[in-house]
């Protein structure tokens, strides 16, 4: 048994589950169904389930400290700790059917700007099931995200999805995306999105090489008409694996374009808002002893809006050590 004494990381992230009461009583449900699993397989009905859990920390420069929900851009730059951690259960119900369990912890804790240290929790499952040869699936996520110890967003999303191969070294995946946010504290940003996602992978070398290409079409209704929209966003992905020292390091690159289209005018303006969005980033992971890794990624970020306030380009870098089991 793992004693918390020497996973201090844990402590942490078992005080701040408790400062949400949502927190706790979903990672109830997480944990009977978790229990009835192990019931079920214990008669011989199922299959043992499986666990995995990841947790990592990491230092990390901001450019631009900012706050893209709310439209907030500082044009001070600061370091923030990084923590997170990331526990899952997936149980295989048949050879067609299998369910995962996951919760996620983030948390930046800044050196300067404590008032947007965030922490964020999401707990999510995801049931995928074979219908006619084709993957399908049905997902379930709750996010939780506290600014400076204080409630800021909740979010519900629910997705189904379908996919497949095309041939053998093409495969395609459609969405639909629903999603249910409330900010604490601006209630006009509260908001209902439907969007339509669909993306198409090109494997060169099965998993170890692969480009994904992506379209998403968002329709936000917010409760102030303002802030209403449409986007069409694209994404282009390139994903690299390749052995050092007898295991895989992964390096990924990836640049996003959003188009962002305000259906009435902003008062301060005096115009409709009108925003393009570019962001690119690249990641590299290269193992370190036994099951650990440590990540150096570099993101930027280049908003064009006509309003002032959400135009700005922002550089994030930074590494975090992982350790997985």
């Amino acid at each position: 048994m793992v004693s918390l004494h020497h996973l201090p990381i844990l402590r942490v992230i078992l005080h701040s589950m408790m400062s949400h009461p949502n927190i706790p009583l979903l990672l109830l449900c997480f944990s009977g169904t978790s229990m009835a699993l192990a019931a079920e397989q214990q008669a011989g009905g199922l299959p043992a389930p499986r666990f995995s859990a990841e947790i990592g920390a990491g230092l990390e420069y901001d450019s631009n400290i900012s706050v893209e929900e709310v439209d907030r851009a500082s044009s001070e730059s600061d370091y923030a700790l990084t923590l997170d951690a990331n526990l899952e259960m997936r149980q295989d119900f048949s050879d067609t059917t299998e369910l995962s369990l996951n919760y996620d912890y983030s948390q930046n804790k800044y050196n300067e700007f404590s008032q947007v240290d965030r922490q964020t929790h999401i707990l999510g499952s995801d049931l995928a099931f074979k219908i006619r040869g084709l993957d399908s699936g049905l997902s379930g996520y709750y996010i939780n995200s506290r600014l400076d110890g204080s409630k800021f967003l909740e979010l519900y999303r629910l997705s189904p999805s379908v996919s497949g191969f095309l041939s053998k070294k093409w495969f395609a995946r459609g969405a639909y995306v629903y999603s249910d946010k409330s900010i604490e504290s601006n209630s006009e940003r509260d908001a209902q999105t439907h969007a339509g996602e669909a993306d198409l992978y090109y494997f060169r070398r099965g998993l170890r090489s692969y480009f994904n290409f992506g379209y998403r079409f968002k329709d936000e209704d917010a409760e102030s008409d303002k802030l209403d929209y449409t986007s069409n966003s694209v994404k282009i992905r390139y994903v690299h694996r390749l052995d050092i020292w007898s295991r895989l390091a992964k390096m990924e690159l990836s640049w996003r374009y959003e188009d962002r289209n305000y259906s009435s005018d902003t008062p301060s303006i005096g115009e409709e808002r009108d925003d393009n969005r570019h962001r690119w980033r690249a990641d590299v992971e290269m193992p370190l002893i036994g099951k650990s890794a440590i990540q150096i990624y570099y993101g930027y970020s280049d908003y064009d809006s006509n309003l002032p306030a959400s135009d700005y380009t922002q550089a994030i870098i930074g590494s975090r050590v992982t350790y997985r089991w």
